[in-house]
């Protein structure tokens, strides 16, 4: 038997805009996804630590501030330093399509942009996410 798939969803930075987020975390809970919301206004250390402490085998960002770059990338180095870059990072938002590729270099698994129907997202996390990292019991 397995263990359900654990993710942390985050809102990183000063972004006070969470409906997406929550609208994915409700989604991912209703697929059986176990879902840990952080919160608004969480530092990148913040979101890590809560992911390595709640034994996450993924984390989910939604970045509307336009500041995706800078908070990915720290999620990403934060998770190297811990030696944790098993936790499956993915994420949503108001990103411009040129940033995605980039994104996916840095070490970003998936990148979902608005009007992105939540079946698509959870099938995603519960394909990839379970894939990658499922845990015995």
């Amino acid at each position: 038997m397995t263990a359900p798939i654990r993710v942390v969803i985050a809102k990183p930075g000063l972004d006070g805009h969470d409906r997406g987020a929550k609208v994915v975390a409700r989604a991912l809970r209703d697929a059986g996804v176990e879902v840990v919301y952080t919160g608004l206004h969480q530092t990148p250390r913040q979101i890590v630590d809560t992911a390595i402490q709640e034994d996450a085998d993924g984390i989910g960002l939604s970045v509307l501030s336009g500041a995706h770059m800078t908070l990915f990338a720290e999620v990403l180095g934060l998770l190297d330093a811990a030696d944790a870059r098993d936790i499956t990072v993915f994420g949503g938002g108001i990103i411009p399509e040129a940033d995605i590729p980039l994104l996916r270099e840095m070490g970003v698994a998936a990148i979902f942009t608005p009007g992105c129907p939540t079946p698509d997202i959870t099938r995603w996390v519960t394909d990839r996410v379970a894939g990658s990292s499922a845990k015995s019991v």
